[in-house]
């Protein structure tokens, strides 16, 4: 006697996990040659990043300012805006940080002791 055997039937698989679990094509010849050099150059990236100067982090801050001071403020823009240089309030700000910090102490304290104190805080409506 012949015994025949049979095979279990075959479990469909759904369409997503037929193509989940298609092999990949594998690379082209010219893909795997550039694939070294693609390495190499992003090892020499960071290098080249490294000699550039890193840009200074930028922090975000509100102040108070009376309107006569603001107003000097505004002059000092035009001014140097007639002058060919246009500035905006912030470079205007930082650059008179930059000639305080140069000032002798004894110059410094006399521009510190113009400036009368001002009550902190937001001012109020009214």
């Amino acid at each position: 006697m012949a015994t025949a055997t049979r095979k279990a039937p075959a479990k469909k698989v759904p369409a997503k996990k037929k193509a989940a679990a298609a092999p990949m094509k594998k690379a082209k010849p010219a893909a795997r040659a550039a694939a070294p050099a693609r390495k190499a150059a992003a090892k020499a990236a960071p290098a080249a990043k490294a000699d550039k100067a890193k840009k200074p982090k930028l922090v975000r801050d509100s102040y108070t300012i009376p309107k006569p001071e603001y107003a000097v403020l505004e002059a000092l823009k035009l001014r140097s805006a007639q002058l060919g240089r246009p500035v905006k309030k912030s470079e205007m700000l930082r650059a008179g940080l930059k000639a305080l910090a140069a000032m002798e102490d004894a110059g410094f304290l006399a521009s510190v002791a113009a400036v009368p104190t001002m009550k902190t805080g937001r001012p109020a409506k009214g």
